[in-house]
């Protein structure tokens, strides 16, 4: 089958157990596949370059492997990858390691990306989450990410957490079909990876309440779903900590029907909804206390007490925020 003028790129960092399943889904309709390392420390490379020296060119593009040293979020590593590495073709598609695209939505992009008038720079997808082997139906489905742009129309909005691709100029439109979030790690790695995610939040809604870093990109249009869901988080994040958290769990489990997807569905609207939600507003409390020995926001706070959280959150998170 003809490849589409597609360049994927995927960002990884030990991934060994996710990385075979996403290049064998990608490189079939891909021109060009890149894997941006972070480096990895387990076989994710030796991975890579196994496809290669298994498909050569007759099914497989080649899939290139660059190694850049990991800057401290997504964002930045992505927009980097941009900025640096040799893309010829017309679309660019991001993917993570554990995701793939399901044979409808690659159907779809084989029907419709070729037609697309000019003015349609970016494209948006519906994911799909499996948690614990089973698709999680209710709760926060679909959930809308861009995913696919015109080289040079795109890159990523500035942020620690909760990044979105935005474009420079002309529009979007999404697709019917799903590509799927379906990581394979233990319930107990899954905790820890969003233990880090709580301190890169954190510092997200830190920064709104006290203008504690500057973001950039400000100049960029995001997707539909994704503007509406950063207006949901400044309304959320007015709430006061720890009760905001459970009744999102609410939210998700009971008004959003999580509840019909049984043991699986409850675990995922807890860890989610719940644990990792209160886990952030445990973080924000935590550099509270540190700098103004209070668990009650400040009305007003100075350019030292700036600098304090700035510090605080670097020497114990290991987080710089710029």
């Amino acid at each position: 089958m003809k490849k589409l003028d597609i360049t994927t790129i995927i960002l990884t960092y030990n991934e060994e157990i996710h990385i075979r399943r996403c290049l064998e889904n990608v490189c079939p309709f891909s021109k060009h596949v890149i894997v941006v390392d972070s480096p990895s420390t387990d076989r994710t490379v030796e991975i890579c370059n196994s496809i290669n020296s298994a498909t050569g060119e007759r099914e497989f593009p080649e899939v290139e492997v660059v190694v850049h040293k990991y800057p401290g979020n997504q964002a930045e590593q992505f927009n980097w990858a941009l900025d640096n590495l040799d893309i010829r073709t017309e679309w660019i598609l991001r993917m993570d390691a554990d995701e793939y695209l399901l044979p409808e939505l690659t159907e779809e992009l084989y029907q419709v990306v070729p037609a697309l008038a000019k003015d349609v720079t970016g494209i948006e997808f519906k994911r799909r989450h499996i948690f614990m082997e089973k698709w999680v139906k209710h709760g926060i489905y679909p959930v809308v990410l861009m995913r696919m742009f015109r080289k040079g129309c795109g890159r990523y909005d500035a942020r620690l957490m909760d990044e979105h691709i935005a474009l420079s100029e002309g529009r979007s439109i999404i697709m019917k079909n799903d590509f799927c979030d379906h990581s394979l790690i233990n319930v107990s790695d899954y905790c820890r990876k969003h233990i880090n995610y709580a301190k890169r939040e954190a510092c997200e809604i830190l920064n709104e309440y006290y203008d504690i870093s500057k973001h950039q990109n400000k100049s960029l249009t995001l997707g539909a779903q994704a503007k509406s869901k950063h207006r949901k988080k400044n309304k959320y994040n007015k709430l006061p900590l720890f009760g905001r958290s459970f009744f999102y769990f609410c939210y998700r489990y009971f008004l959003r029907g999580g509840f019909l997807d049984g043991k699986e569905g409850f675990l995922f609207a807890f860890l989610q909804g719940w644990w990792y939600r209160t886990l952030v507003d445990a973080k924000i409390l935590e550099v509270r206390k540190s700098v103004f020995h209070s668990s009650k926001k400040p009305r007003r706070v100075t350019e030292e007490e700036k600098e304090q959280m700035r510090s605080y959150i670097e020497k114990s998170w290991g987080i710089r925020l710029k």
